[in-house]
């Protein structure tokens, strides 16, 4: 190797830890702002609940709730039971079949002694058409299940919203339950603010997890291992970033699993995009252009509160399956909507929220599978101090691991719910593993996620079903 390309090695190799230096520097001090402000909302939360100083409801928004289902005979049952014994009075239950090839329709039917019916459709947002609708007779609230020609989800999703007779809507999985109480939490916000055009619920994993008419009545940690780091993962991220964006107005997801939000808003921007597969991240990033361009006041909310109890993957080819998914839906949503990057016009849904998601999202597997290269070519060339850069890594992973520990036992004690000492150590034992193994496997599979997307782009994510745990 000759010395002049020595040398260049050398002076990439010395702006590349520069850059890495300032990026870890930016990435944990937003994980450790976002962690602190989180736990202290919920802190704060479970004060008010305490001195009965929260809002209280004598009056209900009616909402409508829109079920996409493809392929769900296992779960979809047990989903509309558990939003039967939602505890709320103004609400219907819509369930829209996107062409199943199961039975999903026939066992709803069964089920909950449905009947066909002639209703026309409003198509205020273009979707497939109708093939069929049955309506329930006697139940709580109104059931209604509408059968269409597969479109996909979001396709599923804008004719649940063509169908709706409420003002406001709220959009969950099939393969999920909302808690007893999830409902008016999640409806708070429009309760304080009627400029308010959606919410973002929370969403926890219920593998292991045993519920009756929407109540936690026993709560453990997965045994499957992957499932239980997901837990840990997804308290993380839910406490942390999504509590931060919200004190500004700046929040870009709200899950598909569980969110609210204003009907003729949602219509007035074009509804969900069945071009994309992040038709949820999509639509969020869509209704704030939408409402800055037109300088509509609004605001995006989250609800801490506000529970969805969701399956999460226990197995590697599932979760890779969904986590590719994922990185594909921020890719088309950030490109779609490029128009808010370093636009002082959008403010800090542009220049913290875009930038955020830009740098430490969608390009952070790439930055990442640039930084293992660049040790690599450090070994080759001798420029490395193996011992320094062992004991970064220790504190990185250990520094990671404390924020997510504080974010999951902080979840744990404001919702009141209980573990035991082996789930502890599980947890304790887990984290590590979560951030310096699964984290990285899951950057590889993001960076990797753009092989063969064109053919699949519009097909539903699936992952293997298992009956929900309800009593």
């Amino acid at each position: 190797m000759t010395q002049q390309l020595t040398d260049i090695i050398k002076a990439i190799l010395q702006g590349s830890g520069v850059f890495f230096i300032v990026y870890l520097i930016g990435y944990s001090t937003f994980l450790f702002l976002a962690v602190a402000v989180g736990s202290s909302t919920l802190y704060q939360k479970r004060r008010q609940i305490k001195m009965k100083n929260t809002l209280m409801q004598d009056y209900y928004v009616p909402v409508s709730i829109i079920t996409p289902a493809y392929n769900e005979h296992v779960t979809v049952v047990e989903t509309v039971k558990s939003l039967l014994a939602l505890e709320y009075n103004i609400y219907e239950i819509i369930v829209v079949d996107d062409g199943s090839k199961d039975d999903t329709s026939k066992v709803l039917i069964e089920a909950f002694d449905m009947h066909p019916v002639n209703r026309p459709v409003q198509y205020k947002i273009t979707c497939q058409p109708v093939e069929y609708i049955y309506e329930s007779v006697g139940e709580k609230v109104p059931i209604t299940l509408i059968r269409k020609k597969n479109g996909g989800k979001a396709d599923a999703l804008n004719m649940g919203i063509n169908m709706a007779g409420y003002p406001y809507f709220v959009c969950m999985d099939a393969d999920s339950v909302l808690q007893y109480d999830s409902l008016g939490k999640i409806v708070h916000p429009v309760l304080e603010n009627d400029h308010v055009v959606a919410v973002g619920g929370t969403i926890r994993p219920s593998n292991e997890v045993e519920l009756e008419k929407g109540r936690v009545i026993k709560y453990r940690l997965p045994r499957n291992i992957l499932a239980c780091m997901q837990v840990l993962e997804y308290d993380r991220s839910f406490l942390a970033s999504r509590i931060l964006f919200d004190k500004f107005n700046g929040s870009l997801i709200i899950s598909g699993a569980f969110g609210l939000f204003k009907k003729d808003t949602v219509i007035a921007c074009g509804g969900y995009d069945h071009t994309t597969m992040g038709e949820d991240m999509e639509l969020v990033v869509k209704l704030h252009e939408f409402c800055l361009a037109n300088q509509i006041d609004y605001s995006i909310r989250y609800a801490t509160d506000a529970i969805c109890w969701t399956q999460v993957p226990e197995t590697l080819k599932d979760l890779f399956k969904q986590r590719r998914r994922w990185h594909l839906g921020l890719f088309q949503s950030m490109t779609k909507h490029k128009a808010l990057f370093a636009n002082a016009k959008y403010g800090a849904v542009s220049l913290i929220s875009y930038l955020y998601f830009l740098l430490y999202e969608l390009l952070s597997p790439y930055i990442e599978i640039f930084g293992v290269f660049t040790i690599v070519l450090a070994f080759i060339v001798n420029m490395i101090n193996v011992r320094f850069m062992v004991m970064f890594l220790l504190i990185y992973t250990g520094y990671s691991s404390v924020l997510t520990l504080t974010a999951f036992f902080s979840r744990i004690q404001t919702v009141d719910l209980k573990i035991s000492f082996s789930d502890v150590l599980k947890a304790v034992l887990l984290c590590f593993f979560e951030v310096s193994f699964l984290r990285f496997a899951i950057a590889w599979v993001r960076a990797t996620a753009f092989a063969g997307y064109k053919k699949k782009k519009l097909q539903w994510g699936r992952i293997e079903r298992k009956r929900i745990n309800l009593k």
